[in-house]
């Protein structure tokens, strides 16, 4: 199990999230995305970035709520193709 970024990250990216990840699983790249995504190959499950969320949008993999579930796919798409990601976020939030 990993942990995924949803909605409420859109156009916020706080970013305190990846202050507290020990092994630096977040990422985003500047100007291009909404959002940050969490890397799941990379991502070992200590749950430290949920509590630090200040919009609560990063869930555990297995209780992402059922509006939110095309983030999962979306999170892991991010780092074989950022493009049709970063689509997707814009389809489900148009800026």
């Amino acid at each position: 199990m990993t942990y995924v970024i949803t909605t409420p990250c859109i156009d916020v990216q706080d970013q305190a999230c990846v202050e507290v990840c020990p092994v630096d699983c977040i990422h985003f790249d500047e100007g291009k995305d909404r959002m940050l995504f969490i890397n799941p190959d990379e991502c070992i499950d200590c749950g430290a970035c949920e509590p630090a969320c200040p919009v609560s949008a990063i869930f555990a993999e297995d209780d992402v709520p059922a509006s939110e579930a095309e983030y999962k796919e979306i999170n892991l798409q991010w780092y074989s193709d950022k493009e049709a990601a970063r689509e997707r976020v814009n389809a489900l939030k148009p800026a």
